[in-house]
């Protein structure tokens, strides 16, 4: 049975112990690096190899927001503005760009095989916050960043990947990359409630959500979202009403702690759908696989659900397309 976890691998092509290991854990799907990605018909095979190992079409990942955070290089496709330029452009001038960026995203990483780009990222931006948000975040406006989140999420589906809202309950205020350590938000409920949340209520239709390895002290101020029940149940599930398939953030970011099972059991026990381990080191990946267990009959229908959004992208002139985006967006900083 498929098990409520994705995975990543170590290079650019699978090892006969990551085939074997792949093939008895059967995960929900998969997530690729730049480590994995040097050109198109390599990326292509190894989407394929990945596929071959659990015998079905399996959801394959990847971060490919436009700016400092992609991980298919510029040698592979053109290279993306981050998002915290559409917002100058203004309306509608900036819903049509980030509609048209997003399919163009999408259309790049469809095009070798990948499903699932990890965007938008609705983390609404605070002054003062640590970088690890910075340009990646639309706006510091919450209805701004729910409009354009939409935005992204319908290019997204256009272009042929399924899009997953993050960092739910919103990363935005954190003074910490959680990569490296665990930020604590001593915000109000109301604060939060106020800002932070609104452009996940806004887009709670979303197929797919990551998790943030971030305390919210007014929330729950030992556990961080990703492992707090609390957090999941009573904010994720009722107050900003998310009903899709909820995954962790990578469970190898240093913001958590204890073992990769603990952390494992913790997440799920909380009431995430999937477990993300991205790093593709094997003991870990055993830990984490000694943990995961098959999709409960929710987060199945909820699997299920989000996949059926799965189609391949409209007939399109793509050279067209690139045009008219470079023209919406002519003058801004790419960088």
């Amino acid at each position: 049975m498929t098990s409520s976890v994705i995975f990543g691998c170590e290079g650019k092509v699978l090892s006969d112990e990551e085939r074997t290991f792949f093939r008895a854990t059967d995960p929900w799907g998969f997530i690729l690096f730049r480590r994995n990605c040097e050109t198109r018909e390599q990326i292509t095979a190894l989407c394929g190899e990945l596929r071959d190992t659990v015998g079905r079409e399996a959801p394959i990942l990847v971060d490919h927001e436009g700016g400092r955070v992609s991980r298919l290089s510029s040698h592979i496709v053109p290279k993306r503005p981050p998002m915290a330029v559409f917002e100058g452009l203004g309306k509608p001038a900036s819903l049509k760009a980030v509609r048209l960026g997003a399919e163009l995203l999408a259309r790049d990483a469809a095009d070798v095989g990948i499903t699932v780009n990890c965007v938008p990222m609705v983390d609404v931006r605070q002054p003062g916050a640590h970088d690890i948000v910075g340009d990646r975040a639309f706006s510091t406006s919450p209805e701004t960043v729910a409009a354009l989140g939409q935005a992204m999420i319908e290019g997204t589906l256009a272009g042929g990947c399924l899009p997953i809202i993050k960092h739910i309950p919103g990363h935005g205020r954190a003074m910490a990359d959680s990569h490296l350590e665990l930020p604590r938000v001593e915000a109000s409920h109301g604060a939060l409630s106020q800002c932070d949340f609104v452009p996940f209520k806004a887009l709670a239709h979303a197929p797919l959500a990551m998790t943030a390895h971030i305390v919210y002290e007014a929330l729950d101020d030992k556990e961080p979202a990703t492992t707090s029940v609390t957090v999941i149940e009573d904010i994720i599930r009722k107050e900003i009403g998310f009903q899709g398939l909820l995954m962790t953030d990578d469970l190898s970011m240093k913001a958590l702690k204890g073992s990769f099972y603990e952390r494992s059991v913790k997440s799920l026990k909380a009431g995430c759908d999937l477990l993300l381990h991205c790093n593709g080191d094997m003991t870990e990946m055993e830990a984490v696989a000694g943990a995961a267990i098959p999709l409960s009959a929710e987060a199945e229908r909820r699997s299920e659900k989000a996949l059926t959004l799965l189609t391949p992208p409209a007939p399109a002139e793509k050279k067209s397309l690139e045009e008219e985006f470079a023209s919406l967006t002519n003058g801004v900083n790419i960088s």
